[in-house]
């Protein structure tokens, strides 16, 4: 018996599987064994369900989204007080004040999604035609869509496979005299490298802009993330960890900023004092409120968020410790200035070379889905899109930008270390790891019997 599995949890496991089949309890005591079994001992206790096997994980995650009677009283009270806009309620307002709060901002301007927030952090900082923005080529396409609606010149910066993160180590190179900002992601709830972007943004004097939209409550030397750049983006979409289905928010501690930034949410319209307020500031704008209803809701959301953050963290850290333990498979590491993750995203690599077989992605993530594991292969290299090349050719870019950048373009912007990343990529999503230990044990066991078995499910 593994020395980690205590008499009375292999003794409760056997009996809970006693009223199945031989091959139930066999497949159960190896999911318990789990960490420090040998393959071989998995191997003659677990069929993986792909080849007929039962699934380690038969039950079902935690489903998402989460709530209950708090939002439905919430929801109740914007409707009976007929104040369901921003500028007659006080919601938003309230939600601005407590995330400012939470995350240690002074200034919070709450914005109609995560990409109206990035869209009014690069137009209140005048981001526009001729400018070049650095981003990673492994995020959302939102991150880029900005940067395209200002006919401003993505330079794509290339990803650290180990954390999935951007390699602050080649932003320098990637700056010329049209640099006008940096925008990091903080991709799945972990943390870029702070300390060197800051570094780099801070002697070239380039505003940093957070991507932040996957990772509330992250931490970056026990600061939150999103308090450390000129401003810090949020979404609060329906995937996210905190959710209103959609919505999203500013942080800055730039008192002068945030109010453009208000304005640029706003159709440029400064705040009102007393009345309608028609007085107009800034140099652009648009309507990217947030409503009422979603400032009740995230308010709701939000005193839940701290004790299901820790939930994830505590699965997550555990899943870890034990996945690390099978060759192949390399869980997202985090940089030593990252104190805490957010664990949107529970992200690992996987090498079929080290599960024998000539077993690929594709096949291993099938065999994962059928022991009732789901997961994803995450995101394509965002700087091969097709719809790039249109773009550069399009009217617009061809008169603001030399033919020779537009020329240069696809081979400035290639990322090798990317595009290995997305071929090894696997994604498990955030709800999964607000479920009991248990769960955890059921994915551990799940990927040791794939690699106990990699030869006959790559033949499958």
């Amino acid at each position: 018996m593994n020395a980690h599995v205590s008499r009375r949890v292999f003794l409760r496991s056997t009996a809970a599987a006693g009223a199945g089949t031989a091959v139930a309890r066999q497949s159960r005591l190896a999911a318990v064994l789990g960490v420090g079994a040998a393959p071989q001992v998995l191997a003659a206790v677990a069929k993986p369900a792909m080849l007929g096997g039962p699934p380690a994980h038969p039950g079902k995650f935690p489903g998402w989204p989460v709530y209950d009677s708090s939002e439905e009283s919430a929801l109740r009270e914007v409707l009976q007080s007929g104040n369901w806009f921003r500028g007659s309620g006080r919601k938003v307002g309230e939600f601005e004040e407590a995330w400012a709060k939470l995350t240690g901002a002074k200034h919070c301007v709450a914005t109609a999604n995560g990409t109206s927030a990035l869209l009014a952090s690069l137009g209140a900082l005048e981001i526009g035609p001729g400018d070049e923005v650095i981003l990673p080529p492994y995020t959302f396409i939102a991150t880029l869509n900005v940067i395209l609606l200002n006919h401003a010149l993505p330079v794509f910066v290339d990803s650290d496979p180990t954390s999935f993160q951007i390699d602050a180590r080649r932003i320098e190179a990637a700056i010329t005299e049209r640099t006008t900002a940096i925008i990091p992601v903080h991709l799945g709830g972990n943390v870029a490298d702070l300390d060197a972007i800051g570094e780099i943004a801070r002697r070239r004097r380039l505003p940093v802009i957070e991507d932040a939209c996957q990772a509330p409550l992250a931490e970056w030397r026990g600061r939150k993330a999103g308090t450390y750049g000129r401003t810090g983006c949020f979404s609060f979409q329906a995937s996210k960890n905190l959710n209103s289905g959609e919505g999203g928010a500013v942080l800055t501690d730039d008192a002068e900023l945030a109010e453009k930034v208000y304005a640029f949410h706003n159709n440029n319209r400064a705040r009102k004092v007393s009345g309608y307020n028609f007085s107009y500031r800034g140099t652009r704008g648009a309507n990217l409120r947030l409503c009422e209803w979603q400032g009740a809701m995230l308010l709701a959301q939000l005193k839940r968020l701290e004790r299901q953050s820790q939930t994830r963290e505590q699965n997550a850290q555990y899943l870890t410790a034990q996945l690390q333990q099978i060759p192949g498979i390399l869980p997202a590491v985090m940089y030593s200035g990252c104190t805490r993750n957010a664990y949107h995203l529970y992200m690992f690599r996987f090498d079929g070379g080290k599960f024998g077989g000539g077993l690929n992605r594709a096949k291993f993530m099938k065999a994962l889905q059928a022991e009732g594991v789901p997961c994803s292969s995450g995101y394509t290299p965002l700087n091969q899109e097709g719809f790039l090349k249109a773009v550069l050719a399009s009217k617009a870019y061809q008169r603001i930008y030399p033919a020779n950048v537009l020329a240069q373009w696809e081979e400035r912007n290639r990322c090798p270390a990317n595009d290995r990343l997305c071929e090894e990529a696997i994604w498990l999503t955030h709800q999964m790891l607000l479920g009991p230990r248990r769960d955890m044990d059921d994915i551990v066991a799940a990927v040791r019997k794939i690699h106990a078995h990699a030869n006959d499910v790559a033949k499958a």
